[in-house]
């Protein structure tokens, strides 16, 4: 098993973060990959991956400004965190102690 969010505390019951230098371990006969900051390992071709993936979404926003782009792309208007002054991002705003506020409702 491979798991990718182990940077965020890993998304199997039997995960634990490893390093690039002791990288594997087995639970009850299964392999296990948890190492942090996976993308490390190929830095050139994980910026490429990473600007490929994001592209799109910076010329979104370039092209029509964060408030047009968000009411037109869904994807776009999950990732805003904060606007206005408020955070929008119930998660991040229960983990802060911080009001939360729907971004929709500040367009």
């Amino acid at each position: 098993m491979v798991d990718v969010a182990i940077d965020q505390g890993g998304c199997f019951e039997t995960s634990k973060v490893t390093t690039h230098t002791d990288p594997i371990y087995f639970v009850d006969g299964v392999l296990h990959y948890c190492v942090a900051n996976m993308p490390a390992a190929v830095p050139h071709t994980s910026t490429f991956g990473l600007t490929n993936a994001t592209f799109p979404y910076v010329l979104e926003l370039a092209n029509k400004g964060l408030q047009k782009a968000c009411e037109e792309h869904y994807g776009l208007r999950q990732g805003v965190n904060t606007y206005g002054g408020y955070v929008t991002y119930r998660a991040v705003a229960e983990s802060q102690g911080r009001e939360h506020r729907e971004f929709v409702s500040l367009l």
